[in-house]
């Protein structure tokens, strides 16, 4: 599938991502959502959702909801692949900021993590009732991808609402693809998210010193080299993985219990699992297996793709097979056709 001027996976993670000149151009309308913490007085916080336009009149135009990866948004390759190409089909396509990603400071301490299932919830169920004629339906990519399986596993028969979903390139061992992130080459990847990472801690740290418990953990916190220890110090505690006594096992016990391959058997709705076998980011060995899933679950593991590349065709390429694919997986369970 990848073209013969690309191999590898990561040549088919990097060049999508930041080389190709093909992007398809997407204009947005943006809403800013109140999210339901705190008081929306004095210390609530926000999301931003990124509408493609143009947006359909019809009430009942089917809904596609996008969830994007580590310090990912909008802007992204694959977010502006996927709005363009609903969005032309005659879809409600919109792109949801994890806390932190829009380009603001979400206002509490808190931001967003791989296993922040109750916040898809949440924002699922609010873009269903707005509107409840249309069929929904749900992407998720990388860190996303995770977050909405792992919340397609936790709610069961509840999710029905969601006509189907999908997660691209998602880690969904995430010790297995953490630890993958720590060696050779893959370091280039962890410095270049660490590049938007520390800043926000440095932020957060400012606005609420009491984040760090001591002067250590705050220079632990600004200074963390890998994504192990980011999420060490600052992803594990702040979104409540760990207690102090138990700080040898902090992120063990946060990759566990937020990665949603545990829960895959559980999954109730029609559920796309997209995963390149040369994915630098997710070792092949972790990747669920027939017998780990619901049979609502689609296996999908191409040899080749890289991570949320999938390019292919002559020079220069382009990287149309992701929306297509997942228009091919939703037209098989109750979307309109083109």
């Amino acid at each position: 599938m990848a073209p013969w001027w690309l191999p590898g996976g990561h040549l088919q993670s990097i060049v999508p991502a930041f080389l190709m000149r093909r992007r398809p151009a997407v204009q947005y309308r943006r809403e800013r959502w109140d999210t339901l913490d705190g008081d929306f007085v004095r210390d609530g916080d926000f999301i931003d959702i990124d509408f493609a336009s143009p947006e359909p009149v019809a009430t009942d135009a089917p809904l596609l909801v996008l969830f994007h990866g580590l310090e990912g948004s909008s802007r992204g390759h694959y977010a502006r692949s996927t709005m363009r190409f609903f969005a032309d089909r005659g879809w409600r396509a919109l792109v949801v900021h994890f806390r932190s990603c829009s380009g603001e400071m979400n206002r509490l301490p808190r931001a967003y993590h791989a296993g922040d299932y109750k916040e898809g919830d949440w924002i699922l169920r609010a873009v269903h009732a707005r509107w409840p004629e249309a069929r929904l339906y749900a992407v998720g990519v990388s860190l996303g991808g995770n977050m909405l399986a792992k919340w397609a596993g936790e709610r069961g028969d509840s999710a029905s609402f969601v006509t189907a979903a999908a997660s691209i390139s998602a880690p969904l061992d995430l010790k297995a693809g953490g630890e993958k992130l720590r060696s050779g080459f893959n370091k280039i990847y962890t410095r270049h998210f660490l590049c938007t990472l520390r800043p926000k801690v440095e932020e957060k740290l400012r606005l609420f010193p009491d984040l760090a418990r001591d002067s250590e953990h705050a220079k632990r916190m600004r200074e963390a080299h890998d994504l192990y220890e980011f999420d060490n110090e600052y992803t594990a505690p702040v979104h409540g993985f760990h207690d102090v006594e138990d700080s040898s096992r902090d992120v063990e016990v946060y990759w566990e219990r937020a990665s949603a391959k545990p829960g895959l058997g559980m999954v109730r709705i029609p559920y796309l699992l997209l995963n390149a076998l040369n994915d630098p980011f997710v070792p092949r060995e972790s990747l669920p297996r027939v017998d780990q899933v619901s049979p609502l679950v689609e296996l999908d593991q191409p040899a080749e793709g890289g991570h949320m590349g999938f390019p292919r065709g002559p020079w220069p390429g382009n990287i149309d097979f992701v929306p297509e694919r997942l228009h091919h997986f939703f037209s098989r369970h109750g979307s309109p056709q083109p």
